[in-house]
């Protein structure tokens, strides 16, 4: 089982009788067990995922199996799966139970994906190291010392140390792109709009976008295909149809554009050997007949304060249904109904989450609303300027993180060090691009590096053709 990196593998071996799903299912049970120390499952539906591991290799030999059978996959727990418990990994949540699956639940499960648990994530997705879950931090399987990436760290992490196949994140700011560069896996954000948000606990709704981790790029491709398209639960989704990206993966031979923000590389706090991993990609790229240009964008520095205001601003609105009245937790030292909101809350979020409430309640309010407006025109400002980029040039490249994973308890000593987490996967979340995260080596301490790719909105099935190229043919 060791040397089954993709869902094409797996399902060869079963088809040629050398392999069956429930042996698939088992293998992954006991790397979860092996490697409870990584803190990447917080439940894992063992009972459940065996009856329907029997199934699946019924209808594997009747030849009725659906497009994702052989895959055995975990979602993060803020994603909702009927009768499950789902918490966003927070107190406030408590054990609630699900009475209905997100939509991207229920098309994995109609082609025959088998949901192994629910991974750990920094508390309602608000974080970058996976440092805020009630259940505590999420540990790098690369050095165990080092934080995951958040906020979908426990899926990265459940990727990176083989304890499922593939899994489900959300990214709002770069929670499926940041902890896949740390981990050294593959991280897919769609564009906004292309996979149903139906079922997302929500942090900040106009940012929010299902993606996909994986280590290869045919299986994020053939999630994508499964995952996405119209739903009318969600009134954001496109309707544009979606193409057979699994399908499409060949890259037709034409020189392509690539540009490059020369202002990465004196981005303060951008770690030394990622800036040469990135420099030496420009270099391959150039070499194999690509045209890769240096382009400024003199927004770089607002993109960070941007993305804050309006994310913060979103997560005050979209939390305040967290009451203490009608589901989660409920503090036992309220007496009457204003004390049952203040102390379920209090005691229910964790400090981050308070904070990001908080300062999303001050831009809000009327004496400081001026703050919410500027910023939605400095997103319009920054999304027009990267479309007009993305006329001239096919992608964007840039690293996925400025740093390398750094020590768990580190964020909350430098402050900078959260700051600058987000720096460079911000801007395809507030454009509403699709952006990859691509694993590019290690550095010299063995801690992966990831770069990134933007594309073109709705241009999932170029992206993930170039990435495939750029993987195999130029890192």
């Amino acid at each position: 089982m060791e040397g089954f990196q993709s869902l094409t593998k797996i399902q060869n071996a079963i088809h040629q009788g050398t392999l069956k799903m429930p042996q698939v299912l088992e293998h992954y049970l006991k790397q979860i067990k092996n490697h409870q120390h990584l803190n990447a499952f917080i439940e894992v539906f063992t009972d459940e995922a065996r009856a329907i591991a029997i199934e699946v290799q019924e209808k594997l030999e009747k030849g009725t199996a659906g497009k994702l059978a052989g895959m055995v996959i975990g979602i993060k727990d803020n994603i909702c799966y009927r009768d499950h418990k789902v918490s966003a990994c927070s107190k406030i949540l408590g054990d609630y139970v699900s009475p209905y699956s997100a939509t991207v639940v229920e098309r994995l499960i109609a082609e025959d994906a088998i949901i192994i648990g629910r991974l750990n994530c920094d508390e309602f997705a608000m974080g970058a190291s996976n440092e805020t879950s009630i259940y505590g931090s999420v540990k790098n399987y690369a050095d165990p010392t080092k934080v995951s990436g958040g906020s979908s760290g426990g899926s990265a992490v459940a990727v990176q140390a083989g304890l499922c196949l593939a899994t489900l994140g959300t990214d709002t700011g770069g929670s499926v792109r940041q902890p896949a560069a740390f981990c050294g896996i593959i991280g897919l954000k769609p564009s906004y709009g292309r996979v149903s948000r139906h079922g997302i606990i929500s942090y900040a709704s106009s940012f929010d976008q299902v993606g996909t981790l994986t280590k290869s790029i045919g299986d994020a491709a053939l999630l994508l295909e499964v995952i996405a398209g119209t739903d009318d639960y969600d009134s954001t989704i496109s309707s544009r149809p979606v193409p057979a990206y699994s399908k499409n993966l060949a890259l037709k031979e034409r020189q392509r554009k690539v540009a490059y923000f020369p202002e990465i590389l004196n981005a303060p706090g951008l770690d030394i050997e990622i800036g040469n991993v990135f420099k030496s990609s420009i270099e391959q790229l150039q070499a194999k007949g690509n045209i890769v240009e240096a382009v400024s964008f003199k927004y770089l520095d607002y993109i960070v304060p941007t993305y804050y205001i309006l994310t913060m601003a979103e997560a005050s609105s979209n939390l305040g249904r967290y009451d203490g009245v009608h589901y989660g937790y409920r503090s036992k030292n309220a007496y009457n109904l204003e004390t049952t909101y203040k102390k379920s809350r209090s005691e229910g979020f964790g400090t981050e989450v308070k904070r990001r409430i908080m300062l999303g309640t001050f831009v809000l309010s009327a004496d400081y609303y001026a703050c919410y407006p500027k910023a939605q025109k400095v997103r319009r400002l920054i999304r027009d300027k990267t479309d007009e980029i993305l006329k001239e040039y096919d992608f964007i490249l840039m690293p996925t993180t400025p740093t390398t994973a750094f020590a768990i308890g580190e964020e909350s000593k430098d402050p900078v060090v959260k700051y600058l987490a987000d720096i460079f996967t911000v801007q395809a979340s507030l454009a509403g691009l699709p952006a990859i995260s691509l694993p590019v080596g290690n550095n010299k301490n063995g801690l992966p590096i990831g770069l990134q790719l933007l594309g073109r909105r709705f241009g999932e099935a170029e992206l993930l053709a170039f990435a495939k190229y750029f993987k195999e043919k130029v890192v």
